[in-house]
C-alpha cells in the first residue's frame, strides 16, 4: 500500500533514487533540469556551482524518479570541497543507479572521479554531443570499457534535447519496483527559501563572473508570504573580501541594484508570486574554512 496521503498506484509501480554524478562542468545540473522540464539546479560557466545534493521529482502514474544533482567530484582544498565531496558520498550511497556523466568533448577518462562511484549500478552518460561528430566518441567508449563495467552507454545533448527520451526509458527501466517515496505533484523537496537564494547566486555568478570568485554564498534571512502586498524577501550575500562587498555594491548601489533587478523576476517566475527583494552583502573572512559558519549555512549537518 502506498504511504498515507498518496493516491493509489499500480502494483508494478516502479521508483527509486538516481544520482548525477561526474567531475565539474560535465552538465550535470543541465541534464537534470532537462529531464524534469523545469529549471531547478543553476547553471552558470564557473565550476563547482553545485555545492549541496539538489533533489528533482519526476512523476508518472507508473514510476517515480527522485533525481540527485551532486556537486563536481574535485580534490578538496577547503572545509567547504570536503563538505560538497560528502554530499557525493551520500548521494551514492543513496542512489539506486549512478548516471556517470563525462563531457564527450574531453578525450580521456576521468579516472579519478571513477574511483568515487564503487561498484553500485551505473550508466555513463556522454554529454554535450552536440558538439562533436558522433563517432569521436567511440574510442570514449573504448577507453572507459578499459576502467569500469556500465550498464548503458548513452551520448546525449541536453541543450539539443537529443536521446533524453531514451535516457529516461532506460532509467524507467532500472528503477526498482516499489511505491512513489513522495507526492507525485512535488518537485523537490527543498524549500522554495533554497532556490531563492540559488537564483540569486547565479544572478551573481552571471553578472560578476570576472569580478567575483566562486567563493560567493547567499542567505535567505527572512522571506515573509503576503495575501494583500508583495512577498517580502531579504537576503544577505556573504563575500570573502571587503573589496569583493565593494565590487557587488557598486558605485551609489548601482550594481547591487542591478543584482536585484536581474534575480526578481526568476524568483517571482519559480514562487508565482510578485515580491520585493532586498539584498544586503556582507564580509566573513574565511566562511569556507570555518566549520561554525559551514554548518549554519547548510553543508555540514547541524
Amino acid at each position: 500500500m502506498p504511504p498515507s496521503g498518496f493516491a493509489s498506484v499500480p502494483d508494478d509501480h516502479t521508483s527509486g533514487y538516481v544520482a548525477l554524478i561526474g567531475p565539474p562542468n560535465v552538465g550535470k545540473s543541465t541534464l537534470m533540469n532537462a529531464l524534469l522540464g523545469q529549471k531547478l539546479s543553476i547553471v552558470t560557466r564557473k565550476p563547482q556551482t553545485t555545492r549541496q545534493r539538489i533533489i528533482g521529482i519526476h512523476s508518472s502514474d507508473a514510476h517515480q524518479i527522485i533525481f540527485l544533482d551532486t556537486p563536481g567530484i574535485i580534490k578538496p582544498e577547503y572545509e567547504l570541497h570536503r563538505a560538497m565531496m560528502g554530499q557525493v558520498e551520500h548521494a551514492v550511497r543513496d542512489a539506486d543507479l549512478l548516471l556517470f556523466l563525462h563531457d564527450a568533448t574531453k578525450q580521456r577518462p576521468e579516472t579519478f572521479s571513477l574511483k568515487q562511484l564503487g561498484g553500485g549500478r551505473a550508466f555513463l552518460v556522454l554529454t554535450k554531443l552536440d558538439l562533436i561528430p558522433q563517432d569521436d566518441a567511440l574510442p570514449l567508449v573504448e577507453s572507459y570499457a578499459e576502467h569500469r563495467e556500465f550498464e548503458e552507454i548513452i551520448p546525449v545533448s541536453a541543450r539539443k534535447g537529443f536521446n533524453l527520451d531514451r535516457l529516461m526509458e532506460l532509467v524507467v527501466q532500472a528503477l526498482p519496483q516499489g511505491p512513489p517515496f513522495y507526492p507525485k505533484d512535488m518537485i523537490s523537496e527543498h524549500p522554495e527559501r533554497f532556490f531563492v537564494a540559488e537564483i540569486i547566486r547565479e544572478k551573481v555568478f552571471q553578472l560578476f563572473h570576472q569580478e567575483i570568485p566562486y567563493s560567493v554564498q547567499v542567505n535567505v534571512v527572512d522571506y515573509e508570504a503576503r495575501t494583500d502586498e508583495k512577498d517580502f524577501i531579504d537576503a544577505e550575500i556573504v563575500v570573502n573580501k571587503k573589496s569583493h562587498k565593494g565590487i557587488l555594491i557598486g558605485k551609489g548601489g548601482t550594481a547591487i541594484k542591478r543584482l536585484g533587478q536581474t534575480a526578481r523576476p526568476d524568483i517571482e517566475s519559480f514562487v508565482q508570486s510578485p515580491v520585493y527583494l532586498q539584498l544586503h552583502v556582507k564580509v566573513r573572512e574565511n566562511w569556507r574554512d570555518t566549520e561554525r559558519m559551514l554548518r549554519s549555512y547548510g553543508y555540514r549537518d547541524a
